[in-house]
């Protein structure tokens, strides 16, 4: 007997060393992007095209492709003894730089732009630029800085500070990014190739009504306007001016009227003679690729023009030809996939590129010659991305990545190898090195799986039928921890189903968010799908919402939800929605819609009326108000409360200048007309997100308000 219990022992404590655990709701909150995170390599570049650099424990490292030896070239510790020595202030971590040359980095470090030497391993140069200083811009052709203090642009360099701009009015901002950073936009000043000439947006909002935000943490609350145009309401005025330092002077581009139109993808000729920028009318259906005489302002000539009689989203500016300066190429859905045109300067579009029923997501560059195009594409996948090259001539397409999964590749100075960032399912990270040439690859860097002693739900994608009853959609499941197939579950729906998202992927777990790996850790099936409307799967089957928001969307979630009532083990009396921004507008589509299927809902800073929502955005996919009154109205949330049953939350943060506090306000107070109970909580010094420390918060409420109520 003494025997048997030393084995029992034994075996149990053999048994607890092998046991996973359960994840936390602080790792699947803050563990996803940080202790938990897979550890990659990161700043993963070229150097030239016989050596890769990368940052790795606070130490560059640099491979050698031929030999594919990987040394040490730069600790974090040699890079601060250097900035100590020329009295600069050291890094805590190794810093974001970029290469000017082969030999030479530049990365910023407490109001300082230091340019580093890796050869010497000591600072060539450094100058000093203003505190609160936003919009940088550092042009590694003639060394200069530009960037923003409040709503004026300055640019530094080697011969100090120079203000290139002297508006007062506050809300009149030069060198900021335009239009809400939309149609791509995602910075405000473009230097010209050489650094000669700078270009820069410069917005007028003193036409647009003031909105107000509060924020109520001061000793007397104090009122922040912000600008916020709304569908169909006054817009802003944008300009592109051209800034010569020359001759210190700036010149706008005259661009025309109506004033309210957008300027987008800006690009310089070679020559830097010219200014393209893809100008799009409010309507947003017509994009007109316009030529300017980057020295005088005037007008040259619309080389191509873009039209659907939906909507038209230019998104990528022009890359032109390094071997014929007349010739570029542009990114477009004009055949109902976003594909690459050959055009010329001349005589507009030449040729289509690349062509099928998948979509070019990264256009990555071409060889010497340019006999060869590098794109990553959907081609073999909607849910994988893999990198192909095509030639020119001939059309011929080779697949230059192997594994299935999501690739991310960048390609060395000559073109002839690539370094491959990917995942997959299964795999949290590698690094390959690709030898074009040779068609070789090898494995430079794997990452550890930092879940493997956790127990999580088994993780699969299925596809359904959408309610067109064609259109494949694609689906992630997770099942509950000790899945018992004769047991019943309940369902928590994680749902956005909008642009420019797409939350199954075959990466990483397949794209999945750890906090549904948590709830699957209680006892839930967590689901998702990607219905009509969402990104990455073409014109038609985005475009689908257009005018009317929430109807197709939510149809197709109800696929979703018609696929789980036929699994023996869901329980169909117990099925929750959760959902942020258009996901919080769909969450509520489908709980008032649907109230007889959905008992539990969080809707989270929820679009509630399109008509409250922002010019670019809202009438790309809706029109205005006054052109639309039905699709509005059918897509106002306002107007389905007399449906509300069951348990309702909503989540919105106070300082949201996205969806406006407005749309909940306006939500409370119909529910309170109509003697509808809710439950409301908000976060007072947060946007349109809860991030940082407090999300771990937002994730408990969440979770508990479905663990009392689901």
């Amino acid at each position: 007997m003494r025997h048997f219990a030393i084995f029992l022992i034994l075996f149990f404590s053999i048994s607890g060393l092998n046991a996973q655990k359960p994840i936390s709701l602080e790792d699947a909150t803050l563990g996803q992007s940080s202790y938990l995170k897979p550890k990659m390599p990161t700043q993963i570049k070229w150097r030239d095209s016989d050596h890769l650099v990368m940052v790795e424990d606070s130490v560059l490292y640099q491979l050698e492709i031929q030999k594919a030896n990987r040394t040490a070239i730069l600790p974090l510790s040699d890079l601060n003894a250097a900035l100590k020595s020329e009295g600069l202030t050291t890094a805590k971590h190794f810093p974001e730089f970029s290469f000017i040359n082969s030999s030479q980095v530049w990365f910023k470090t407490n109001n300082w732009i230091v340019i580093f030497d890796l050869n010497t391993k000591k600072v060539s140069q450094s100058f000093n630029y203003p505190e609160d200083t936003e919009n940088f811009d550092f042009c590694t052709s003639n060394l200069n800085l530009a960037f923003t203090i409040k709503n004026n642009l300055f640019i530094t360099g080697k011969s100090g500070i120079q203000q290139i701009t002297t508006d007062k009015e506050k809300f009149i901002l030069n060198g900021g990014t335009v239009h809400r950073n939309e149609f791509g936009i995602e910075k405000g000043t473009f230097w010209s190739p050489s650094g000669a000439k700078l270009a820069f947006y410069r917005m007028d909002e003193t036409m647009v009504g003031d909105y107000p935000l509060v924020d109520y943490m001061a000793r007397e609350a104090e009122l922040v306007d912000i600008k916020y145009p709304m569908a169909g309401m006054t817009s802003h005025q944008v300009k592109l001016g051209v800034y010569n330092p020359g001759t210190k002077q700036i010149v706008f581009m005259k661009t025309g009227e109506p004033l309210d139109h957008y300027l987008t993808n800006i690009s310089w000729s070679p020559d830097e003679k010219s200014i393209f920028i893809q100008e799009l009318n409010r309507k947003q259906n017509h994009m007109k690729l316009n030529q300017y005489d980057a020295s005088t302002g005037e007008f040259i000539k619309t080389v191509l023009e873009d039209q659907d009689e939906k909507y038209v989203e230019p998104l990528h500016p022009i890359l032109f030809s390094k071997t014929d300066s007349q010739k570029f190429y542009y990114q477009s859905r004009k055949d109902g996939w976003n594909h690459v045109y050959l055009c010329s300067v001349k005589d507009g579009i030449v040729s289509q590129i690349t062509k099928g029923e998948w979509e070019v997501t990264e256009l990555s560059g071409f060889d010497a010659k340019e006999e060869n195009m590098f794109f990553e594409a959907t081609k073999e996948s909607p849910i994988e991305r893999q990198f192909y090259r095509i030639n020119l001539r001939s059309g011929k397409t080779d697949k230059l990545t192997v594994d299935s999964g999501t690739h991310s590749c960048i390609l060395s100075p000559d073109r002839q190898n690539i370094a491959d960032t990917w995942t997959s399912t299964e795999i949290p990270g590698k690094l390959d090195l690709i030898s074009v040439k040779k068609n070789t690859r090898q494995t430079i860097f794997t990452a550890e799986n930092t879940l493997k002693d956790y127990d999580l739900g088994e993780n699969t994608v299925l596809t359904i039928k959408a309610s067109d009853g064609t259109t494949d959609l694609y689906c992630r499941m997770i099942k509950p921890n000790n899945f018992d197939p004769a047991k019943k579950y309940p369902v928590i729906v994680y749902v956005y189903g909008g642009p420019h998202a797409q939350l199954v992927n075959k990466t990483w777990l397949n794209e999945a968010r750890w906090w549904q790996y948590y709830m699957a850790s209680k006892g839930y099936i967590a689901f998702t799908v990607d219905s009509r409307g969402s990104a990455n799967r073409g014109q038609k089957f985005e475009n689908v919402i257009h005018r009317n928001l929430g109807v197709t969307e939510t149809a197709d979630q109800m696929c979703g939800i018609d696929y789980l009532k036929s699994l023996p083990y869901v329980d169909v009396n117990r099925i929750g929605v959760h959902g942020w921004s258009y996901g919080g507008f769909m969450t509520l589509n489908l709980k008032l819609k649907h109230p007889e299927t959905f008992k539990v809902a969080v809707a989270g800073g929820p679009v509630i009326d399109w008509s409250l929502y922002e010019v670019m955005y809202g009438e790309r996919y809706m029109d205005t108000p006054q052109e639309n009154p039905d699709g509005y109205k059918n897509a106002n949330m306002l107007n389905y409360i007399d449906r509300l049953n069951g348990k309702l939350m909503i989540i919105h943060g106070v300082q949201d200048p996205t969806v406006v506090m407005q749309h909940s306000m306006q939500f409370l107070k119909k529910c309170i007309d109509q003697d509808k109970q809710l439950d409301f909580f908000v976060y007072p010094t947060h946007e349109h997100n809860v991030r940082g420390i407090d999300r771990v918060h937002l994730m408990e409420k969440i979770s508990n308000y479905f663990l009392d109520n689901l």
